[in-house]
């Protein structure tokens, strides 16, 4: 993939997971899509991903902006840095109450662009901060 393509299709990613259109946005992924959450586990698989994206969106209600995205010479790897406007709206487990909290908070991403699907995704965010926000 082009430079421009890998650009385009991370823009898509972000462009559905605002718009909240789960098929869309899962279907930019690989079906053995890697996922390093922040702060824990890796996952493996659109389905777990799917499992993933289903607790978010129960938990959380959030939109991203300020996207800027970069990507290597040959559109295999790219990288988004991004502000999380968000609201606390359901409890997650091990973290504090939920009552609604709304939060403003950095973050940013890896990608692996592979066959033109999304491959692999680390997020990265300062935990800290958002407990704190939200505490």
């Amino acid at each position: 993939m082009s430079r421009a393509a890998t650009e385009a299709l991370i823009f898509e990613y972000y462009r559905t997971f605002n718009q909240g259109d789960m098929d869309s946005f899962l279907s930019l992924l690989s079906s053995d899509v890697v996922h390093d959450i922040n702060q824990g586990e890796r996952q493996i698989g659109v389905e777990a991903f799917a499992a993933f994206m289903d607790k978010m969106n129960r938990c959380y209600r959030e939109q991203l902006a300020e996207i800027v995205i970069m990507s290597s010479p040959d559109g295999s790897r790219a990288a988004a840095e991004f502000v999380v406007h968000g609201e606390y709206i359901a409890d997650d487990e091990g973290l504090p109450p939920a009552k609604g909290q709304t939060y403003r908070l950095p973050a940013g991403a890896f990608f692996e662009v592979r066959n033109g699907q999304i491959a692999r995704i680390s997020n990265y965010y300062n935990l800290n901060d958002w407990i704190a926000q939200v505490s």
